[in-house]
């Protein structure tokens, strides 16, 4: 019984390391979003003390100022739209690939499992050029394209076990009822496949909001900044008022902090659900 017991209370070491985890990553994120509240002598004088007495100006120069909103306005749009187009392609090439065979189709779904091994970073310079040569440099359409191509992979390796997963006799008996193909993947793929839509569209979401090396090689004009990169112009614009460069950080991270904490969830329950299909 008492064995039991401990086993349902878990190990207290486990506990231990895990609380002592968590504050190492959500110490510096604490720091940030307080440091805000705090002026310049303070941070200098105690650079690891709380606010005495809080300063609330910081946060309301930044939410006042048309540059934050103007930044905030272009991460969303890209990350929206990337979301969109990540998710819509992902599901189609992912229902070809788990529901029809062909010839080729373990080569290409190799090739989309190999992206997932291709850091952006090796291919910087060559989209460079193609984005000048296609003219979209310096504008939102020229961050969204790559995000999509990048994102793609990962979204095609979680959903094709959703895919996999429907049972083949659903597809029989809408084939008997004369539903087309077409048919079966809006009125029952679509429908069945939405944990694994909700995780990769989540993921999709928060990684382009937090990009960051893309949109410095492509943006050069701020009016088409997205946040991550607003926050380093800010930084440099503002180099000594450390102050207000910490409350203009914060605010830029509290989106993605609170749309992943919302749907925390989601991810994990569809990433099991992928790695049981």
């Amino acid at each position: 019984m008492a064995t039991a017991t401990h086993a349902r209370r878990g190990n207290p070491v486990v506990y231990a390391a895990a609380l002592a985890l968590i504050g190492v990553m959500l110490g510096p994120v604490v720091y940030i979003i307080i440091g805000g509240f705090r002026t310049n002598s303070q941070i200098t004088t105690d650079p690891a003390g709380l606010p005495d007495p809080w300063q609330f100006g910081n946060y309301a120069d930044v939410l006042t100022g048309d540059t934050f909103w103007l930044q905030v306005t272009n991460s969303t749009i890209v990350a929206v739209i990337t979301t969109a187009g990540v998710v819509a392609l992902g599901v189609m090439a992912s229902y070809v690939l788990a529901r029809y065979h062909f010839r080729g189709r373990g080569a290409m779904y190799a090739l989309f499992a190999a992206g997932l091994m291709f850091p952006p970073t090796v291919a910087i310079t060559p989209l460079y050029v193609l984005i000048k040569n296609l003219g979209l440099v310096n504008t939102l359409p020229g961050i969204i394209l790559p995000q999509i191509a990048f994102t793609l992979p990962t979204t095609v390796i979680i959903l094709v076990p959703f895919l996999q997963a429907i049972p083949k006799e659903l597809e029989e008996a809408a084939a008997i009822d004369r539903c087309s193909r077409l048919g079966f993947f809006w009125r029952m793929v679509l429908p069945l496949s939405v944990p694994g839509l909700i995780t990769v569209g989540i993921l999709a979401f928060v990684n382009s909001w937090n990009s960051y090396l893309l949109p410095l090689f492509i943006l050069n004009d701020q009016e088409a900044f997205t946040l991550p990169l607003g926050v380093q112009a800010f930084a440099s614009q503002y180099s000594v008022d450390t102050a207000k460069v910490l409350a203009f950080t914060s605010l830029s991270m509290i989106p993605a902090l609170v749309f992943f904490s919302l749907f925390e969830r989601r991810i994990v329950g569809g990433l099991t659900g992928a790695v049981k299909g």
